[in-house]
């Protein structure tokens, strides 16, 4: 019932678990600052989507559910525009060489491993980070009677590049070259994972780059928007990738849980959030690795079979 046929990942798939889906990757957008493709990607492998289909198609419904969280962010005026642009202008190199070697992979019939590796190793540091911070900070404002009033942010040695410009909003001066390499290396992730890269960009801009959590993530949002669209673009004319039917259904529902998942965002704090944030990720790496080494249910397979 409600079956629906994707002609380019050449399945048939359950319309309501689709708008289901989408929703609540939309919700997870919202409410951390993350693209949700890194949740996404693996539910639609494991629902018979092909890999290659499943990462390209991510872009489209990441697309419309951030941008539908970055308005909410705008409104609360929780966006830095200046680091935002710097952050996308890296974003936008890096998705073009990522869309690059991802047609490569794919040439090389590597690409599938490649993506299953990457989000394991990448998905257990970030959570694993993520959740060590946060259980720290929780400690210490238990052991202290309450929350002690800290520095604005931490200064590391990457604190210390050259061409050091001044982000008002977030009440920073830095090189402008850290900001750059964080987006280049998220945009690349983001053409070969399939993924937003706000699992990777709001813990750098927290932790690297020193921004208060909600502006990190509204303004991962700002960047994750105009990244998605050109690797959209880039799969569509490239590698022909993208299908239609199926992006459609997951954006429906992703417009509609992103705006929900501004408003319960809201009442959280920012430890809570970090700390959700790490529980979800590390969930995610623990089936991916699980998924590595288990054995398949048919050894040799040459399509998915469907009563």
């Amino acid at each position: 019932m409600f079956q629906l046929y994707l002609p380019i990942a050449e399945v048939s798939v359950n319309m309501t678990v689709l708008l289901g889906l989408g929703l609540v990757v939309g919700f997870l957008s919202g409410m951390f600052g993350v693209g949700g493709g890194f949740l996404m990607t693996p539910i639609l492998i494991m629902l018979g989507i092909p890999p290659t289909v499943a990462v390209s198609t991510q872009a489209p419904q990441i697309l419309a559910s951030s941008f539908s969280g970055m308005l909410a962010h705008f409104r609360r005026d929780n966006v830095d525009m200046t680091m935002g642009l710097v952050l996308t202008l890296g974003g936008l190199l890096g998705s073009g060489i990522g869309v690059w070697l991802f047609a490569v992979l794919r040439r090389l019939g590597q690409i599938d491993l490649v993506i299953a590796i990457t989000f394991a190793v990448l998905l257990g540091i970030m959570g694993s980070l993520m959740m060590g911070e946060s259980a720290r900070t929780i400690i210490k404002t238990r052991r202290a009677g309450g929350p002690r009033r800290e520095k604005l942010h931490k200064h590391y040695l990457l604190h210390r590049l050259p061409l050091k410009i001044r982000f008002r909003k977030s009440r920073l001066y830095i090189s402008v070259t850290l900001p750059l390499l964080i987006g280049l290396f998220v945009g690349i992730l983001v053409a070969i994972m399939g993924v937003g890269g706000g699992f990777i960009l709001v813990p750098a801009m927290i932790f690297l780059l020193g921004m208060p959590t909600l502006l990190a993530i509204g303004t991962s949002l700002f960047h994750i928007v105009f990244v998605t669209a050109n690797t959209t673009f880039l799969h569509s004319v490239q590698n022909q990738t993208v299908d239609i039917p199926l992006s459609l259904l997951l954006t429906i529902g992703g417009v509609i849980g992103a705006q929900m998942g501004v408003g319960v965002g809201a009442r959280l704090n920012a430890v809570q959030l970090r700390g959700l944030l790490g529980l979800l990720v590390l969930a995610v790496a623990a089936k991916v690795i699980w998924d590595l080494f288990a054995t398949p249910v048919d050894l040799f397979s040459i399509g998915v079979v469907r009563s």
